[in-house]
């Protein structure tokens, strides 16, 4: 079913519309519909769960806007749970051992009970009205296309099929080594930590809390889960829906309220192990005020070197185009900065790129607001860098027409800058043109094979080191720039792209012990769970006597 909405713009006669797709009904286990959100003049209020229990009793109201008309109703409200109101969240945690909820040897059925709720909350997102629901959840509070917001869906559906049955249980599998004698043998386990919490972000308000939420579940942990504020609707609506799907609802405690209230109950209560996902200055002052107890997958300026070998030009020039600007550049993946090869200006792929981005319209949401930088701080950023002698825009520049997106966000057209490699490499400018603007906005410049040692020099320079790409099916090439670099998930080939993060590979940062993957096996092990090794010695030997005292 198709529904089509118009939303007119203030100061224009033009009207925005935007095809959207319906569902037959919101789901039994719902609270919310999200075509209301927005339209209704009394706004929904989003809940805090604690102990099981869900509650919206606090003394004040965060009121969420709509991101794309300032003169709409709110979206939605949330608890704005103050310091002296978190007791009842540190008393939850608190009841929660350091050895979990489950471990190896505690309450080992509730791996497979995990594995049945993944099952079903898995197949539960499949089904095409309950997809549609959180799609349309997502696009209501990050408005995107509905491709983007439906691929968000479609990931985390897939990462909980991935982990039905026994896969959960399979995540704590134990391995045994021989031991010095007869009767000794050492077992290692995946030990859980116990009272743990999570700080989740705007950009994909449901793909990923819910890998990590599901990935401290699966190993035993209780965790505490702190979304962003402007989509923490969307995270309500999954966990009521993983209590229809059969978890406990004191498994997991749900947190509304701002950065130093969360901080306050996770060095109090304590909780023993935090993944952050965000801006890498929050990041540091967790880890600070937690002593180093945290998994990062923080900053992201994440660059693509586009090698000597030319060929399918319009298929790179598109993936750049979605590298930077798909989601409105709001993804910790997004093509930060590009350095092309010149062999590939005869080819014009500039000249693509600017044509592709040329295509983004608010009608389709490929342009909307930018959540986290006002249009002044974007438009500062990018004369900042084209004032760089040698630097020109080359597309965008400027404020988005007939918009009335509120003014604490940004609206803004895609934007690229030229700036000279050399330029770019000196101490006045490094750090200004490799700063994530988690905008639709990136840096373009050219080098050849006399300069890719400096590409190389530039890559080592950065500080966080996420994703990347190498664009080359040249295997000297691409061995050089891979054995030179270390960004964590890292595409190689003619179709290499930065923002690869679904549910099948690694995707997380290289370089930092904090760092924190998300998706796979591999990656809940190693920000889930710690190594415990038990050594059983059960046998004295019928013959044993007393040897001399050491």
């Amino acid at each position: 079913m198709l529904r089509l909405t118009s939303q007119k713009v203030l100061g224009s006669s033009r009207v925005v519309a935007a095809t959207t797709r319906g569902f037959a009904s919101v789901p039994q286990w719902a609270t919310m519909d999200p075509h209301q959100l927005g339209v209704d003049a009394t706004p929904y209020d989003v809940s805090n769960c604690v102990g099981g229990k869900w509650t919206a009793d606090t003394k004040s109201k965060m009121i969420i806007p709509h991101p794309l008309d300032k003169d709409a109703p709110p979206i939605f409200t949330i608890p704005d749970t103050q310091a002296d109101e978190v007791g009842p969240f540190l008393e939850s945690l608190r009841a929660c051992s350091k050895t979990g909820l489950h471990n190896p040897l505690k309450n080992p059925e509730r791996y497979v009970q995990y594995g049945e709720i993944s099952r079903r909350a898995g197949d539960a997102l499949m089904q095409p009205d309950i997809a549609e629901f959180f799609t349309q959840s997502i696009i209501k509070c990050v408005p995107k296309s509905h491709a983007q917001a439906m691929g968000e869906v479609a990931v985390t559906a897939a990462f909980l099929n991935n982990f039905g049955g026994d896969n959960v249980r399979r995540l704590a599998q134990s391995f045994g080594v021989p031991g010095d004698h007869y009767g000794q043998m050492s077992v290692g386990h995946r030990w859980p930590y116990g009272p743990v919490a999570l700080v989740t972000p705007f950009n994909f308000p449901l793909e990923i809390p819910v890998l990590q939420l599901m990935g401290a579940l699966f190993m035993g942990n209780k965790p505490v889960l702190k979304p962003s504020e402007q989509v923490s609707i969307v995270m309500e609506q999954f966990i009521k829906l993983l209590q229809h799907c059969g978890m406990d609802p004191a498994d997991v405690d749900f947190l509304n309220c701002k950065g130093p209230v969360a901080q306050k109950v996770i060095v109090e209560a304590p909780v023993r192990v935090t993944q952050f996902t965000g801006s890498s200055k929050v990041g540091e002052m967790l880890s600070a005020a937690t002593h180093g107890k945290v998994k990062l997958e923080d900053a992201g300026f994440d660059w693509k070197i586009i090698g000597p070998d030319v060929d399918n030009v319009d298929y790179v020039a598109w993936q750049c185009d979605q590298d930077a600007y798909a989601s409105i550049g709001q993804k910790c993946s997004a093509q930060s900065i590009v350095f092309i090869h010149e062999n590939w200006k005869a080819a014009g792929l500039v000249d693509k790129m600017q044509a592709n981005a040329a295509k983004r319209t608010m009608d389709d949401f490929t342009v909307g607001p930018v959540l986290t930088n006002t249009t002044q701080k974007f438009l500062d950023h990018t004369n900042r860098l084209a004032s760089i002698p040698g630097a020109k825009v080359l597309w965008g520049g400027k404020e988005l027409a007939n918009h009335n997106i509120p003014e604490q966000y940004g609206a803004v057209e895609p934007t690229a800058v030229f700036v000279p490699l050399e330029e770019m490499m000196k101490e006045e400018h490094f750090d200004d043109c490799t700063t994530e603007l988690f905008a639709p906005f990136q840096v373009v410049t050219f080098y050849n094979d006399d300069s890719l040692d400096t590409v190389l020099e530039a890559t080592e320079r950065m500080s966080h080191h996420l994703t990347a790409a190498v664009v080359s099916n040249d295997p000297a090439f691409q061995t050089k720039v891979l054995a030179n670099t270390v960004n964590g998930t890292t595409y190689a080939g003619r179709r290499a792209r930065t923002t690869g993060a679904p549910q099948n590979h690694w995707f997380g940062p290289a370089g930092d012990p904090r760092g924190a993957g998300i998706g796979t096996p591999e990656a809940i092990k190693l920000v889930w769970s710690c190594h415990r090794e038990i050594i059983n010695d059960n046998l004295v030997p019928a013959a044993w006597s007393q040897p001399k005292t050491t």
